[in-house]
């Protein structure tokens, strides 16, 4: 069987994430848009408010990841933007009715 290397990242790409669940997102949707699993932007999370969030020592995460990452986020807020203006034109569209 082969081992699954161990991601590593850097400590900006982790308080990104951290501030992104502080600033009132799910950690569930950051986990997602960011690539992530939940368990471990919990963690994040977790020594962030301990005081103890650092860098991993190993392969960084590269400027293209972290720019997908980004893009992802983007992508994911404007679903949700796209999602509240079809719900809300519907809405008001059967009271104009």
């Amino acid at each position: 069987m082969q081992k699954i290397p161990k991601r590593v990242y850097t400590l900006e790409f982790k308080e990104q994430a951290v501030k992104r669940v502080q600033s009132g997102r799910s950690i569930t949707s950051v986990a997602r848009e960011m690539g992530l699993v939940e368990q471990t932007v919990r963690n994040w999370v977790r020594r962030s408010e301990a005081g103890k969030l650092e860098s991993s020592a190993g392969k960084a995460v590269t400027p293209e990841e972290m720019e997908l990452s980004r893009l992802r986020a983007e992508v994911a807020e404007l679903r949700e933007e796209n999602t509240i203006l079809r719900k809300a034109t519907a809405y008001f569209a059967k009271d104009a009715l």
